[in-house]
Formats: C-alpha cells, sequence, structure tokens
C-alpha cells in the first residue's frame, strides 16, 4: 500500500488536487444521482483528458503505466467519476487506433481539450445481450456507400450528455462495425439513466436508433468480422475494470486502517487486506505493461471483484451503524462494489464469484 501512496504522490500537483476535490463531493454527488458535469470540469482544469491523447493530436500521451496511478488515484476519489471517464476514455482509444485517419484529426484535439464530450456503446457487441438470437443495433447499406443503423443500444454511460457516441453494430453478413456518430444525430434517442443500485450519477441507460444514417466517414472500424478484436484501442483497456476495483478497495482498507488507530483489534484485519490488494496491484501492473505474470486478467478480475466486495463491508462493519447512514462513505462504497459483479464482467469471472459466494470453490 506504502508503495502505491508514494506513486500516487508523484502525480502533478493538480490531480492531487483534483482527487481532494472529487473525495470531497462525491458522498453527495451520490445522493443527487445527476450527471457530474462540475467533477469532469475539474478533470478538464487538471489536464485529465490530455492524458490519454498522443501529442501530435494536443495530449499529453501517458505511458500505460502513468495511467493505471492516475486511474487508481481517481478511483480511490469519486468512483462515479472515475468510472463516466473510463467511457469517455473507451471511446477515445476506440477513435486513436482507428484507420480513419481524417476522423482522428478531426476529433481527437477536441477530447483532448474537453471541448468534446464522447461516450461509448459496445457492449452488445461483446458481454451484455449475447444471449438473444438476433443482434440488437443493425446496420444496412446504402446504394450511396452510406449505413442505416436500427435498433438501439444497451448501458450507455452518460448519451444524454455527450456530444459523440462510438456505437458498434451488425450487418446482415454478421460483419460488425464501430461508427461515431454526434448525439443530435436525427432518429437517434437517448435517455436520461437509470436509477442503479449505485453510481446512477453515471447516467447509464439504452439509445435508441431509428434508420440512423452514417456516412462511411464517420466509420472508426470496419465492417469486418470481429471488429472488437480488430479495433482493440490499444492499451490496456480490458484491466480498467480492475483498476477501479482495486481503488475502491486501497479506499475501503485505508478507512479500516483509520478505524484501528483506535480500535487495535482492526489492526489485523487492515493489514491482511492490505497486503491481498498489493499482491493484485503488483499483478495489474505486471498486466498492464506486458509483463510475465502467474495470473490472467480474467483471474486478476475475479480476484479483485471477491476483494473489493470484501474489503468494503469489512470498511462498513467496522464504521458501524454510522456507516449505514446514506451519506457516510463505507455505505457508498458496498454498494459501488456491486457494480463490479455485473458491469463487463465475462461469464467465467462472474461464475466464479457466485462459486465463491454459495462456498463451491476449492
Amino acid at each position: 500500500m506504502r508503495k502505491l501512496e508514494e506513486q500516487i504522490q508523484l502525480l502533478p500537483s493538480p490531480v492531487q488536487q483534483l482527487c481532494e476535490r472529487l473525495a470531497s463531493a462525491a458522498g453527495s454527488l451520490d445522493q443527487s444521482a445527476q450527471w457530474p458535469a462540475e467533477q469532469l470540469q475539474w478533470c478538464g482544469e487538471a489536464g485529465v483528458f490530455r492524458w490519454f491523447v498522443p501529442t501530435e493530436f494536443g495530449g499529453e500521451g501517458w505511458s500505460e503505466e502513468d495511467l493505471l496511478t492516475g486511474y487508481l488515484a481517481l478511483s480511490q476519489s469519486c468512483l462515479t467519476t472515475t468510472f463516466v471517464l473510463t467511457q469517455w476514455h473507451a471511446a477515445c482509444r476506440r477513435i486513436i487506433s482507428s484507420p480513419n485517419i481524417q476522423l482522428r484529426r478531426q476529433l481527437l484535439p477536441q477530447l483532448a481539450d474537453g471541448s468534446l464530450f464522447a461516450t461509448v456503446g459496445i457492449s452488445h457487441l461483446t458481454t451484455s445481450r449475447q444471449h438473444v438470437a438476433r443482434p440488437v443495433l443493425t446496420a444496412t447499406p446504402t446504394q450511396d456507400g452510406a449505413y442505416l443503423l436500427n435498433g438501439f443500444s444497451p448501458w450507455v454511460t452518460s448519451a444524454s450528455t455527450a456530444g459523440l457516441l462510438v456505437v458498434g453494430a451488425t450487418l446482415e453478413d454478421n460483419t460488425q462495425m464501430i461508427c461515431a456518430i454526434p448525439s443530435d444525430r436525427d432518429g437517434l434517442t437517448t435517455h436520461p439513466g437509470e436509477k442503479l443500485v449505485a453510481l446512477s450519477s453515471s447516467c447509464t441507460d439504452r439509445v435508441d436508433l431509428k434508420e440512423v444514417r452514417i456516412e462511411s466517414d464517420e466509420i472508426v472500424a470496419g465492417p469486418i468480422a470481429n471488429v472488437m478484436q480488430a479495433n482493440t484501442g490499444g492499451g490496456a483497456g480490458g484491466l480498467q475494470t480492475s483498476t477501479l476495483a482495486l481503488g475502491l478497495t486501497v479506499a475501503a482498507v485505508q478507512s479500516i486502517y483509520q478505524q484501528s488507530e483506535q480500535r487495535p483489534e482492526l489492526s489485523s484485519i487492515a493489514k491482511k487486506m492490505a497486503k491481498d490488494s498489493s499482491q493484485l496491484l503488483d499483478a495489474l501492473r505486471l498486466l498492464t505493461l506486458g509483463a510475465p505474470c502467474q495470473m490472467s486478467a480474467g483471474e486478476l478480475r475475479q480476484q479483485a471483484n471477491s476483494l473489493v466486495l470484501r474489503s468494503t463491508q469489512a470498511a462498513l462493519s467496522a464504521a458501524k451503524g454510522a456507516g449505514f447512514l446514506a451519506s457516510h462513505p463505507t455505505g457508498r462504497w458496498a454498494r459501488e462494489a456491486l457494480f463490479f459483479l455485473v458491469w463487463s464482467c465475462p461469464q467465467p469471472v462472474a461464475a466464479a464469484n457466485m462459486c465463491e459466494l454459495a462456498q463451491l470453490c476449492d
């Protein structure tokens, strides 16, 4: 844990100040269920959006290791804001890796300076809606080289406030495409956000599309088979959810440490959970850097899910009755930890978590 704290302290001072502001406002954001416009403005002022964009397009092009440290710091402070940022980042990554040079030149400078907020709707191509026989969002080519999109994209974060939606669709021949659509496009309907157990302020909801026209120069990738594999977005995007889970874990463990100063019986609990989180953070760093690691990304996700549930509930228990107040951070953390059981959670990870909960695991 100390190693992580030292790394976070090396972040630019505006980022450290940003984390303090995010942490102080996290409780009120959770209660309001309103989109974190002010928090994202703070992120822009601290230069956070520039982290992810290459320097040639006005960004700072942070390394994967630096991005990992940044995400861990932000997710300890406010999980909702950090989650919204990951969805912006996912859209940005897809554009960065697009072969459409003109699209990159047009959009990336606006993403870097924060003047354009983007989000992504591609879960139906990966973990969501994979059980249905017919794709939920289809693309049909027109005679003049454009495409018409029909259907819906589930679980799109911040769609009602984003200026750009990066979505995936499936063609009749089962090839797939990813495209960048202005949110004011005719036929595109966003919704204000479902009320969730936690993270309601992310304003996550479905997006409906009816005869939405996509021009050829708005295509990010495809149409090709398995477009998600071809347009990976580079970097270690698949590890983001585990990163956020471990950031929340660190916040919970630090809370238990604080309680142990007055209640020594909590010290051994805090130390054990700190040790477990440090081991997972080490594995996360190795996987992020592409270095040899005894743990796979799936195993890391399953263990991170387990630890974030246990650590947040332990922090709630340590806080006693005060932790059950809606205004107390430990209660919020315990609710937020449930998010990791369902968001971008591959079936093997979900199955392993359920086996653990049922005490069926070896």
